[in-house]
């Protein structure tokens, strides 16, 4: 990021400004795993876009250049660009590179491969030599992380809602070209700045749409959902989680990258990157929306081509018809639960099973590590939301371990917690009202029967409205975990994931 920030402060001077540099908080999910850290994950994305607006307003900034990279920070961003609406343009620091070992050409790593390890070992399949040999080897220098997880999905999204130029999303973080597109960056907020362009401008409903619809066709994060329905949020628009569904049945999916699949995004971009993908949906899209290069969509994509069709397929010939990603409603998420389906095994689109029950991460995960689940089973974890959590942790690590220990295709997991972009398998997470906000998860016991349909958009429990409401009625009133601190005034403030986890206004 010190390279990317000189080049773009180069490209802001020879266009006639001056460019002042400030910074953000910027967590890395993977240090904060597994520990109270993660709890403040989320809640960052809060904390940067209120850092962001209290320094350009306190200075006076004309405009913005955004260097984010790491899952929270983009949003966060995006959150502050829009909250501030003065001419804005981003560029990320770039994907890294997939990982490799010597005497082992065709293999490519990354850090998922490391959670799922975990889960080898412990299964005996693995030894943990070899998962030290892994750990020095899955990720081999900066950038995000090497697969279509948070980070790499938002930074793609970012470009395909036209907040940055062409590449921002895919270029690797180590070669030439990412610091030639941050000098172009900085060149071209000046343009922005001359014409009067604001983020609110180019964040529309339609815009937001396109966005959606190539995050559907990468099979993106399921944290994608939160954070466009955010961003959406502070340009004054909603956007229910059933309209996201609708999206997701008109729109092809038509990449298969890590987790879902062996491809990476340095693959992605020698395919063509987000204007090849826009390029192969291009009938679908909005195309008069505006754009940070100053072109519409159409110009902006003329000379883009698919040049690998394995790794961005033909719209006719998609993995699947619909969506990467899936919304499913029923009795057990009323308002909604995301899962993406993109990784999922054919094998668990259908499953019913039943449920082991577990009011956090850790009780979870030693059950599963001590082999407490059985397959069949729906592992639930609950109190786990943005307000029972607090924070919504990201739970990698057990749905790791379950897929490492090959469960994969015969246990699901369900939480009104969220899942890292690394995450594969029948994950269901963002499950609402969560179970802080007394929602049906909070109802569940050991043993009821889950039925889960994808397909069909379904999640429900084998129980009567008459029997759920008896079983609420009985619980005692939610006591805060954390009662101190940022995390005590973000569980006072913060709404369900279905609102994007927002503030309340």
């Amino acid at each position: 990021l010190r390279q990317i920030a000189d080049a773009v402060k180069g490209g802001i001077r020879s266009a006639g400004g001056t460019p002042f540099e400030i910074n953000t908080i910027g967590m890395c999910d993977g240090i904060a795993m597994g520990h109270i850290g993660m709890k403040y994950s989320l809640p960052s994305r809060e904390l940067i876009a209120d850092s962001v607006e209290a320094m350009a307003q306190a200075q006076g900034f004309d405009a913005m250049v955004f260097i984010p990279n790491c899952d929270k920070i983009i949003p966060g961003m995006l959150m502050a660009a829009v909250r501030l609406n003065i001419p804005s343009i981003f560029v990320s620091g770039g994907p890294m590179l997939a990982g490799r070992r010597g005497g082992r050409p065709g293999e490519k790593l990354d850090v998922n491969t490391l959670f799922t390890a975990v889960g080898r070992v412990k299964t005996g399949e693995m030894s943990e030599e070899e998962l030290a040999e892994l750990e020095h080897a899955a990720c081999p220098g900066c950038g995000s992380c090497a697969g279509m997880f948070t980070a790499n999905t938002m930074n793609c999204l970012t470009e395909a809602l036209g907040m940055s130029l062409p590449g921002s999303g895919t270029i690797p973080a180590v070669e030439g070209r990412r610091i030639a597109l941050a000098r172009e960056t900085g060149r071209q907020v000046m343009e922005l700045l001359k014409a009067n362009v604001c983020p609110r401008d180019i964040v529309t409903r339609k815009a937001v749409q396109n966005a959606f619809m190539v995050d559907m066709a990468l099979g993106g994060s399921t944290n994608s959902v939160l954070h466009l329905i955010a961003i959406a949020n502070e340009a004054g628009m909603k956007f229910p989680l059933d309209d996201i569904n609708k999206i997701s049945k008109g729109t092809p999916h038509l990449c298969k990258i890590s987790p879902s699949g062996e491809n990476r995004i340095e693959d992605l971009d020698l395919a063509g990157g987000i204007p090849a993908v826009m390029k192969e949906i291009e009938p679908l899209l909005n195309k008069g929306v505006k754009r940070v290069s100053g072109k519409t969509i159409g110009r902006e994509i003329a000379k883009a081509r698919v040049l690998d069709s394995e790794v961005i397929r033909p719209f006719t010939r998609p993995y699947s018809k619909t969506g990467g990603l899936t919304i499913l409603f029923g009795n057990l998420a009323p308002e909604g639960a995301v899962v993406k389906s993109a990784a999922v095994s054919p094998k668990m689109v259908k499953h019913t099973g039943k449920a082991r029950v577990f009011d956090s991460e850790e009780k979870a995960t030693e059950a599963i590590l001590g082999g407490k689940i059985k397959p069949g089973n729906v592992v639930v974890i609950r109190y786990e939301g943005p307000k029972g959590g607090p924070g919504m942790r990201e739970m990698l690590g057990p749905t790791s371990i379950i897929i490492g220990m090959g469960l994969g295709e015969s246990v699901a997991l369900i939480t009104d917690g969220r899942f890292s972009g690394a995450t594969k398998g029948a994950a269901i997470g963002h499950v609402s009202p969560e179970a802080a906000s007394r929602g049906p998860i909070a109802a569940l016991k050991d043993g009821d029967t889950i039925v889960i349909d994808i397909t069909k958009n379904r999640l429900d429990v084998d129980l009567t409205d008459k029997e759920m409401k008896v079983r609420l009625a009985k619980l005692p009133e939610f006591e805060p975990k954390i009662k101190s601190g940022y995390l005590l005034r973000y569980a006072e403030k913060v709404t369900s994931a279905g609102n994007g986890a927002v503030f309340e206004s």
